[in-house]
């Protein structure tokens, strides 16, 4: 659930700092019959954040957000994440979400799921958890894949399509340069295109299992989607490139990318 030190509270109110992923390691191990694909990824949340201010009162959901890419209407994951809750509880309350964005979209960070699972989770203690656990990463995952891990805290092994987690405690601390990029990438396309002939981080998993072993910066950043992604903008290996020619553990892109 939501660190308290990313949570604040007062009477008719919540301001939630919702953070950022990265995929350490993503293997993509099979396609399932409903078009999903099965995966093992190590995630951690890191320091870049969205801020969401919500506001209570009315009896309709509403948001703003001055980022052009960013819808404000029930397309938004955060605004579905809200209709969701008050659907499930009864409770006919409304709430206005103000989203001040700095998560790149569309960039491998898992920004929109962030602000999906603030959401749920915000209302829910706000409303004093009539809904518990096992109900709220349901509803996380009816709205997206990534949305559970940001319920969950922490940084996970998830399996499944990304929905059932595991903690991860082999993690050392670790500094990480992000390089975003001015276009967006569609996860949908990238696993439209992905050849699983072609992967290999199944295969470094079985050889160094990180189940079993402290992650090792050189033996298991690997990403299977980095491949379809980078060739098609080659500014991902050059980026990549650019990080090891300057002293760099190693360099992977995080999800289905841009972001490297």
């Amino acid at each position: 659930m939501m660190d308290s030190d990313l949570l604040q509270t007062g009477p008719g109110w919540l301001r939630i700092h919702t953070p950022a992923k990265l995929n350490l390691f993503l293997a993509v191990t099979g396609r399932r019959p409903d078009g999903y694909h099965d995966l093992l990824s190590l995630m951690c949340p890191v320091s870049l954040f969205d801020t969401l201010s919500l506001s209570f009162g009315g009896s309709r959901v509403s948001l703003s957000c001055a980022h052009p890419l960013i819808p404000e209407d029930e397309t938004n994951l955060a605004w579905r994440a809200a209709a969701l809750f008050f659907d499930r509880t009864g409770i006919g309350d409304g709430v206005s979400i103000d989203l001040e964005k700095r998560i790149p979209v569309g960039a491998g960070l898992g920004g929109g799921s962030s602000d999906a699972a603030a959401v749920l989770s915000g209302l829910n203690q706000y409303y004093g958890a009539p809904l518990p656990r096992n109900i709220l990463m349901e509803m996380a995952l009816s709205l997206g894949a990534d949305v559970p891990f940001f319920l969950f805290g922490g940084p996970a092994l998830a399996t499944g399509v990304g929905e059932k987690l595991s903690p991860w405690s082999g993690l050392p601390s670790l500094s990480a340069l992000l390089i975003a990029f001015d276009f967006s990438v569609s996860t949908a396309e990238v696993y439209k295109n992905l050849n699983l002939g072609l992967t290999k981080c199944e295969k470094i998993n079985k050889d160094y299992p990180l189940e079993n072993r402290k992650f090792d910066v050189m033996r298991h950043l690997c990403n299977d989607l980095e491949t379809v992604t980078a060739s098609k903008y080659p500014d991902i290996s050059a980026a990549k490139k650019a990080l090891m020619d300057h002293g760099a553990e190693g360099a992977l892109m995080s999800g289905s990318g841009p972001t490297v």
